[in-house]
């Protein structure tokens, strides 16, 4: 549990930070982090196409530099974007300034005021000085579609297990998640019908 929903001293690091929405509203927020590539997102495009859903993509500058269609169809099919740096860069092994001139980097492309760090994490210094700026998106649950240990159902049954109203759900647009996907994404989204959520973007005015 403490990487599906992290623990409450995590959420008391970053306190401006969006960790969950209106917790009253039987809705959830899908995002996807890493892309685009064109091995995964086209897939996850076509799901939430059929679906009739919509996400938040947070994306890596250089794969937005990399792919440009990919990202627009991204913007053209209705979904939000944010940014997760130009390279991925984890906050602990790089200084503020280093930090942030990625951060800046990566949005030249992206334009957006919604960050989300890669990992989880970054130093109280480095969130600080990019929350003048941005609105830092964490997260109410993450799927780890990524991990090499589980299986497409365990994915699905973390969903199922951790979401609720206003849960910022996280998957990957990532090589690592894709093949995880194709079958825990449809079931996902089909289970979350079936209890009643409604499927929202964030905007980059969203409030807590």
């Amino acid at each position: 549990m403490f990487i599906e929903q992290p623990a409450i001293y995590l959420r008391w690091l970053y306190p401006k930070a969006l960790w969950r929405m209106d917790r009253h509203e039987r809705a959830v927020y899908l995002t996807f982090d890493d892309g685009p590539i064109p091995e995964a997102t086209p897939f996850i495009l076509e799901t939430l196409r059929t679906e009739g859903v919509k996400a938040t993509f947070f994306v890596v500058g250089d794969n937005v530099r990399k792919y440009p269609e990919l990202f627009q169809q991204i913007l053209n099919e209705g979904h939000g974007v944010g940014n997760h740096t130009h390279n991925h860069i984890g906050g602990l092994r790089h200084t503020i300034k280093e930090y942030s001139y990625n951060v800046e980097k990566a949005n030249a492309y992206i334009h957006s005021r919604l960050m989300r760090p890669p990992h989880g994490w970054m130093r109280l210094s480095q969130y600080a000085w990019l929350s003048r700026k941005f609105k830092v998106v964490m997260w109410d649950v993450v799927t780890r579609d990524y991990s090499k240990w589980l299986t497409a159902e365990d994915v699905v049954n973390n969903v199922k297990r951790y979401a609720r109203n206003g849960s910022i759900i996280t998957f990957h647009d990532s090589l690592k998640s894709i093949e995880k996907l194709r079958t825990a994404l449809p079931e996902s989204i089909k289970w979350l019908k079936e209890q009643g959520y409604t499927f929202k973007v964030l905007k980059d005015n969203s409030e807590e």
